[in-house]
């Protein structure tokens, strides 16, 4: 869902003070505030302003960052006519990183324009600092003080789409370390439980769908940031293995037949038993090509009689016990009718 307008069953000091005095047009008309009313308190040095087409600020004086972010949302969600019918909209991009309190951002007030994500049909256009972006999906929100903000992965790709549209990426003026940061924390394991929680598989989705991994900056900082995470995995499943005693893995060699054709390269593997693991492994590939040719190496391995296990992150970390055993009884195991396979250590 996204922000929507409330029912008119709230009075227009509660409507007030939930939007921070930002109000719109058929908002106040609806609590039976005539236009002419709302002209008057408008006029120079009068009480009221006007912010955005058909949306006022009910005090005198600069507006506060979060007053301008309410502004935004409320042109956008509102239309112009009558309360209650509007399609909803959600706040995006650099603006939405601010919100959620991103590092490698600018500061929510020196944020220079609002990007705002509304359903494809709208007929809205850029006003001010607003910048409407449209989508065909359907609006996803999560609530930041009080504003409804498009998901973390959603507003990454939106914010890199904002810098790569200005010409900041390709001017380098964007530092590739805010690049890397930005990425970083929007994967960050602290924030799991909270409104910015973004798995690397869904921030990787979606920067897959904006078609930016074709953005050389962008592919590098994509690169090293999914490396990092597979080799924290990598290592959480060494550490449980060395705690259950099991043989020690080979890490990262390359696998190929007595002829010399290749078979794979899996992230551990253990010659003697024929077992090997594959962690993660759509986070290793960011084309259809990547992709093609890791399942292709899996199912390689598999035809020759090694037994694959593939693991996740999110085993690792929340199941160690469960991996741990699926390991040891794959180990006992070991591969079935395995061809003798030629190993160059990675």
């Amino acid at each position: 869902m996204s922000f929507q307008m409330p029912p008119t069953a709230l009075s227009l000091e509660e409507l007030s003070r939930r939007q921070q005095n930002v109000i719109t047009a058929s908002q106040l008309r609806a609590r039976g505030v005539p236009s002419r009313v709302v002209s008057e308190h408008c006029r120079r040095g009068g009480p009221w302003q006007r912010l955005l087409p058909r949306v006022y600020l009910l005090q005198p004086g600069e507006p506060t960052p979060e007053q301008r972010m309410w502004a935004a949302l409320l042109y956008a969600a509102q239309n112009g006519r009558e309360e209650g019918s509007g399609t909803g909209a959600v706040i995006t991009g650099a603006a939405a990183l601010a919100l959620y309190g991103f590092s490698g951002v600018p500061r929510l007030p020196a944020v220079t324009w609002v990007q705002v994500l509304v359903p494809r049909q709208r007929r809205l256009r850029d006003v001010g600092e607003v910048r409407i972006r449209r989508t065909a999906r359907e609006l996803e929100a999560r609530e930041v003080h009080g504003l409804a903000c498009a998901p973390v992965p959603r507003a990454v790709a939106d914010a890199l789409r904002e810098w790569t549209d200005s010409g900041v990426l390709e001017a380098g003026l964007l530092g590739p370390q805010v690049l890397r940061t930005v990425l970083r924390e929007a994967v960050a394991d602290g924030w799991a439980d909270g409104p910015r929680a973004c798995p690397p598989a869904e921030l990787l989705a979606e920067l897959r769908e904006a078609d930016l991994l074709a953005q050389p900056r962008i592919r590098a900082a994509v690169d090293e940031l999914l490396a990092a995470e597979r080799q924290s995995t990598l290592g959480g499943v060494l550490e449980l293995a060395a705690a259950e005693l099991l043989p020690d893995p080979l890490t990262g060699p390359e696998l190929r037949m007595r002829g010399g054709t290749f078979v794979a390269v899996p992230d551990l593997y253990w010659p003697q038993e024929g077992v090997a693991v594959e962690v993660d492994s759509a986070l290793r590939c960011l084309s259809d090509g990547e992709t093609a040719w890791v399942r292709a190496g899996q199912h390689r391995m598999t035809y020759l009689g090694v037994r694959v296990l593939h693991l996740t992150a999110n085993q690792v970390a929340d199941e160690p016990a469960a991996v741990a055993d699926e390991l040891r009884q794959a180990l006992l195991t070991g591969g079935t009718d395995l061809v003798e396979l030629q190993i160059t250590e990675g």
